[in-house]
Order: C-alpha cells, then structure tokens, then sequence
C-alpha cells in the first residue's frame, strides 16, 4: 500500500466519492479548504452559494429529486446558519450529509477559535451527528454516516470534523487495512415482512369493503410511487397522498384521490369516514395524521402501518396493526392478491370517492369564478387560488411547478389538485414539507432547473417567503439557471394576519405588515426580468414574457389576502384538535 499521506479534508472527499456522492453545496470557509481541496482533485461537482442555509436547502432539494444523497459543507459559524436546512431536510426525511469544520479537537471545550457543540445542535435534527475524533477513522465515519441516512426510512445526518484534523495528514490508504476492504456504495436494505403478520394485513384487505390506500415519504424514498398507482388501478382502491410532499402520484392518475386532510381536501373526510379499513403505506401517524385519531380517523375504522423502518414502526403506536416491511414489497404483494383470484372489491366504493372529488372540485371553481368576477368588476385584487391555478395553465407537461412555504403554499396544495383533476400534467412538483418553511422556494427551484435544464421552473412564492430566502436567487444568476418567481404579493405575513384577526379581540392583526417592495425591480437589479402584475388580465401574458425571456424572471402580483382552510382550521378551537 502507498506511503503517501494526504490531509483530513482530501480523505473525507475520497471517502464521499467512494460512495456515489456527486453534489457538493458550500459556501467556501477557511475552516472547510482542506476538503474542497480533495473535492477539486476528486472532480467532483461543488456549489458555491450565497449563504449557508440556501446550500442546505440546495442540498436538500437535489436529493429529493433524485433521491440520491448530496452534501452541505460549511463551516462553525456555517453550520448555525445551515441549521434551517437541516431541519427541513428532517422533516421530509432527505439523506443530506451535512459536515461541518469545526473547532480544534485538541483544545475542544477551552473556548476554542469559533467553537460550537455542533453535534449537539444536530443531535435533534438528524439520524445521527458525531465527531471525527480520529483522522485515520475518517472512512469508517463516512461508511456509518451514508449509511444510516440512507438505510430505513432515510433522513439527515452531520459529522463535525475539527480543524486540526481537517488540516493534518494521514496515510491515503488510512482505513482501507480493515473491514469492509470496499468502501463503495451498498444496496440499500429492504425489511422483508413477518409473513404471520403479512398474512393478517392482507386478510383484513381481502376483507374490506371500503379500504383506503394513503402514501407516504417511506414510498418515494424507495422508488415504489408506480407500484402505489398500480395498487389503486388494480385493486380499485382510492389512493390518498399525505400532506405536505413532492406528488407521489400524478394528480392525472386514476386512483389518485387527493390530499388525506379533512381541512383543504373535504373529498378525504368522506373516504375516511365511510372507510372500514385505512392502510398507510411508508408513513407515519404524527400531527399531520392527527397522531391516528378522530376526527381523522373514526374509531370503528380499522388502521394498519406498513412501513420499511423501524423508526417511524416506533411512532406508529396508534395503529391496530404495525407491519415492518419495504412498502415496495407490500405493494407488490398487494397486487398479487388479485392476480391470484383473491381480491373480488368492485368499482362501486371507487366510483363513489371519484363523486366526491368531483362535486368538491365543481364547488370550488363555481364559488372561484363568482369570487373572480366580482374582483374584476370592481377592481379588486386576484384571489390566491386563482393565481395558483393561472400559473398552473401557462404550464407545459413537462415543466416544474415550486412552492414556496406559508399560505402561498396552501393554497397551491389545493389548486394542483383542481388542475390535476381537470387533467393538467406537469412534468414535476417541488414544495416544502412538514414544517411549511418560509425561504425555501428559490433554492428548491434552481434544484429543479439543476436536474432538469430543458424544463421550465416556476415557483410560486409569497412576498415573506421571498423576503425569508429571496436573496438566494443570486445563485440562479451566478450559475446560469434561469427560473420564473411568481410573487403572491399581499403586502405582509398574510398567514399570521389571518389568525390574528381571528383570535384576538380586537380582531385585528399586527407586526405582520410589509411595505410595498419592488420585487420585480430586484430582479432586474440583478440584470433579470421584471414585471408588475396588478389586474387578473395581465398575468397569462406577462407569464409568457417572463418564461419566453430566457432570464431569471420575477412577475410580482398584487394578491388579496385570504385565510387558507388549512390556517382558518388552526384558527378556529373547534377544529384545532385534528390538526394538533
């Protein structure tokens, strides 16, 4: 073996790129040079962003997307700004390895040169955040790291690597002496059922007569949406999406049904509540979920977890039956039931959840157009609905609609269900998850444009979020990825305000507001394209300009303001215990 030695840094980047690792996001520190170093000697592809968080969200989006893992590189004081990211990345469960350089180990807890318990900080945010404390472990550090985050149900993970190890050399084969002799990329495990509890699921389906299907993270993050669609045609089984993530399935897809949330989707209320068994597939019975509760779910309905982790099995304490096995696998074997003459369910229970999407979504454009034309008639500002959906029209099948966090993106949830029923395809959808972050729009979009260079990119942001993250949109410029914002633009925290309005006494609303900013004058500071929007009229054709340009592009709209039935739910003490 070499005798050659090589410093900290360049042996973390080998290691990364032993396992597949493509994508670095960064915001170039002195603390972190080592490892760009070895980054720039492996040619690997490094993203140099305006800020830390913006490279975690950057991170955070390209994995989702590809569901492959990336790296957020940054450094002490970084890793604070990055914390955001990380956190979102949490939520949706995205293997993004954050390594941060960190203060000297040899002098660790004397108050060190920008010290910070960063592996504590991370601790709650991740699946796992340590300290390499020993440079000739480096690899075996790695090795853990990817592994944890992409094994089971998938998430974040950190490693802190101290200054002095980042910077001193050690033996390039350091580590490559021991198991495992290859440090490549693995297969990722699949949990294989119990087949005594396989069996009791499955009978319990056979068995139903109004079973709903619901999807969630654990279905993407094994590549199984087209096998949860197949379920649903097959089986005829209406097929549900949790809130809050990328589409599992299309909303053109004949079993997709919508969104399972009682307040922005109604048809879900009625599929739950007339459903004798609900199966949940890769997801998990947390707040979204009402924890597995009424009003949710009905106590005479049976519940039923399948999922591939032992994790989320864990938080499931809710559910009649936790089955540990890859939803992949389940699905599968779903299938297989009426292949083998064993499922006789007919389209009677299918057909009628198809009613009552389409009596919802009647409903909606009905009240939608009286409410538009009135606005017209009397020069009132465009309905937020309206706008998600008119974005959605300028849209081709094979362009990325992006959504920024807040009420902006409550509304889109909503309206990319009206369009998809009315047969709208879109090549993609991107949007925040759990926590609604504000900010996360712009560097979520330029991941978009990243892997797909041909599609158009428009995200709908609200005039928060884009004051939460909008300056991110350097890097659209800076890297040459020309994308569209659309600015939900209703003069503050319109969310908040909503709320207030509500619950206080007084019932107004305060230290919400924002001045009137010129957000399309931003854009073309920057030397992009610019144009103000203030009647419904001149959004399709400014859209078009904006798209047809061929540069980063702002259409800032003047929207009014309007409680979303998600934010009204929060509001109101009669709803708030299913969405708590």
């Amino acid at each position: 073996m070499s005798d050659k030695k090589i410093r900290g840094g360049s042996l973390i980047a080998r290691a990364l790129r032993d396992k597949g690792i493509e994508k670095v996001f960064t915001l170039s520190g002195g603390f972190c040079n080592p490892a760009l170093e070895g980054f720039m000697e492996c040619q690997m592809d490094v993203i140099n962003c305006p800020h830390e968080q913006i490279a975690g969200h950057l991170a955070d989006g390209h994995t989702r997307i590809t569901r492959k893992p990336t790296v957020c590189l940054v450094g002490p004081e970084g890793f604070a700004n990055a914390v955001p990211s990380m956190m979102e990345a949490w939520g949706e469960r995205s293997p993004v390895i954050f390594i941060t350089g960190s203060s000297s180990l040899k002098r660790q807890g004397s108050g060190g040169f920008k010290e910070i318990d960063d592996v504590s900080i991370a601790a709650p945010l991740t699946k796992y955040s340590a300290s390499i404390t020993d440079g000739t472990r480096i690899r075996e550090f790695v090795d853990k790291a990817y592994r944890i985050s992409t094994n089971g149900y998938p998430g974040a993970v950190h490693l802190s690597v101290p200054v002095d190890i980042m910077f001193s050399s050690f033996a390039e084969n350091s580590g490559l002496e021991e198991r495992p002799f290859s440090h490549s990329k693995k297969p990722i495990a699949k949990a294989w059922p119990d087949p005594n509890q396989l069996t009791e699921v499955l009978e319990l389906a056979c068995n139903a007569k109004k079973p709903v299907l619901i999807g969630g993270h654990g279905v993407w993050w094994s590549e199984s949406e087209k096998k949860l669609e197949a379920a649903g045609n097959n089986l005829n089984i209406p097929i549900f999406n949790i809130p809050y993530h990328q589409k599992l399935l299309g909303e053109e897809a004949n079993s997709y049904m919508g969104l399972a949330d009682i307040h922005q989707y109604p048809p879900s209320k009625f599929a739950l509540h007339e459903s004798d068994l609900v199966l949940m597939v890769g997801a998990r019975l947390d707040n979204q979920m009402n924890f597995g509760n009424p009003p949710l779910f009905l106590e005479t309905t049976k519940l039923d977890c399948v999922n591939g982790s032992h994790e989320e099995i864990e938080l499931n304490r809710a559910a009649d039956i936790n089955l540990l096995c890859d939803p992949g696998v389940f699905l599968d074997t779903l299938v297989r039931l009426k292949e083998n003459n064993k499922w006789n369910l007919d389209k009677k229970w299918f057909d009628e959840n198809k009613k009552e999407k389409k009596k919802w979504v009647d409903k909606s454009l009905e009240d939608l157009s009286k409410e538009t034309k009135e606005a017209e008639k009397n020069g009132g500002k465009i309905h937020p609905l309206q706008l998600a959906l008119d974005v959605q029209d300028a849209l081709s099948e094979n362009d990325w609609l992006v959504i920024d966090g807040g009420n902006t993106h409550f509304w889109s949830e909503i309206a990319i269900n009206i369009a998809g029923s009315k047969g709208k395809k879109l090549g993609g959808i991107l949007h925040p998850g759990t926590f609604s972050m504000l900010g996360v729009g712009v560097p979520f979009a330029i991941s978009a444009k990243n892997t797909h260079p041909k599609s158009n990119v428009v995200l709908i942001s609200g005039d928060g979020a884009f004051l939460s993250g909008g300056l991110s949109i350097e890097a659209a410029f800076q890297e040459k990825k020309p994308i569209v914002v659309v600015i939900d633009n209703n003069g503050g925290l319109d969310c908040i305000s909503q709320q207030q309005e509500r619950l206080f006494e007084s019932g107004k609303h305060f230290a919400t507001d924002f001045r009137d900013i010129p957000f399309h004058k931003i854009f073309e500071g920057f030397g992009g394209h610019g144009e103000l929007v203030t009647k419904r009229d001149q959004l399709a054709p400014a859209l078009k300009r904006a798209i047809e340009s061929g540069k980063t592009a702002c259409v800032n709209v003047k929207a009014k303001g309007v409680i979303s039935p998600i934010v009204a739910a929060v509001s109101d003490k009669r709803d708030k215990a299913s969405i708590e």
